[in-house]
């Protein structure tokens, strides 16, 4: 009787190791296509993104060309990093203290703000979607440490500007300046790179050419921080 009683749970033990077998072998599948994905765009450009995806399929397209840092005015990656993430070359991709104070203001109640740095916005723009909760900012901090791994500051800062949205349907910081001022990101002047990192929070939203309000007082205030950057060398781990 205690032998019968014990062979129906042969089954339910056979299943479970089938169950763990194929996730062991969806995980490892993952770890390589992951690495292997962040491996790749160490050389070459992402084609696209998944939020460039949800605008052609909204109908609004995308336009982006994607240009190299050098070719980028020196005061654009300064106005992001003036903008987003003044500890952008001394953080391992998590501004801790950053993290703590939005945690602490968003307790306080009121508009909610993010701690988010440039590392972790790349990880988000380039191989995530916009949203998902804790589950996707689980993925997000996995891909945050895998391209300051791979990629180094520099070419986290070259995708991070030509990819993030800069405008309806427009990524990057090329296809922003044409747009908004037509010209190219090599030919910027601070007050313009101030005004297209003033978008970047918001670039649906935002104006980025005769901004008001909020936004204009944003520009202003990142314009002058750019020298701030240039004179602290908080840009140093771009040259």
């Amino acid at each position: 009787m205690a032998t019968a009683a014990r062979r129906p749970a042969r089954p339910r033990r056979g299943i479970v190791r089938r169950i763990v077998g194929w996730l062991l072998k969806l995980t490892l599948a993952f770890l390589v296509v992951s690495v292997g994905m962040t491996v790749l765009y160490r050389f070459v450009p992402p084609p696209i993104t998944w939020t460039m995806i949800g605008d052609v399929f909204s109908g609004h397209g995308v336009t982006k060309t994607w240009v190299p840092l050098d070719r980028i005015d020196s005061d654009m990656p300064r106005a992001a990093i003036a903008a987003e993430d003044s500890r952008f070359c001394s953080h391992s991709g998590f501004d801790w203290r950053a993290i703590a104070g939005a945690a602490a203001r968003n307790a306080q109640g009121g508009r909610i703000r993010g701690g988010s740095t440039i590392s972790q916005q790349t990880a988000k723009n380039v191989f995530l979607f916009q949203g998902g909760g804790y589950v996707r900012k689980g993925f997000e901090v996995y891909f945050t440490v895998l391209i300051e791994t791979i990629w180094g500051k520099r070419r986290i800062m070259e995708v991070y500007l030509n990819v993030a949205e800069t405008g309806i349907g427009t990524y990057g910081v090329d296809a922003g300046a044409r747009r908004y001022f037509k010209t190219g990101a090599g030919d910027l002047t601070p007050r313009q790179a101030a005004q297209i990192a003033a978008v970047l929070p918001l670039p649906k939203k935002r104006a980025g050419i005769a901004p008001r309000g909020f936004t204009g007082r944003y520009a202003g205030a990142i314009q002058a921080r750019i020298g701030v950057v240039r004179r602290e060398g908080l840009d140093a781990c771009l040259g």
